[in-house]
């Protein structure tokens, strides 16, 4: 490296890319909501919405990123397609995003949202 030339370099935090997973999710068919997890839970209690929420990110050397996802699908939906399309669309659009690469998203679905009218007649 030449003495004039400056190392430049960017860094994307974790939690932006939690929006941009937030985001991405959201626009998939079939979801209820994005778990919150404890401290979501307790942001949301105190009427703080964020997006990221339930999301949890890790970044490593290589820039290349692993996403955790906890949500809540609605009654009646295949499961295994709302998860393959979170994980298609998530994938895309934080690669095309930051350029990082994902290595992987993991959707852990954690309960059903149920219609008032279903809750009835159970």
């Amino acid at each position: 490296m030449e003495e004039n030339e400056v190392k430049s370099e960017i860094e994307i935090a974790e939690e932006v890319i939690a929006v941009i997973a937030g985001t991405a999710v959201q626009n998939v068919e079939g979801i209820a909501k994005v778990s919150a997890g404890f401290a979501g839970g307790i942001q949301e209690a105190l009427g703080r919405k964020t997006v990221g929420k339930g999301i949890k990110v890790d970044i490593s050397e290589d820039k290349s990123v692993k996403i955790d996802i906890g949500i809540t699908v609605v009654y009646g939906v295949k499961i295994q397609d709302v998860a393959a399309n979170i994980q298609a669309k998530v994938k895309e659009d934080v690669e095309n995003m930051t350029g990082y690469k994902v290595a992987g998203v993991v959707v852990r679905v954690e309960s059903v949202a149920v219609p008032e009218d279903n809750k009835d007649e159970q």
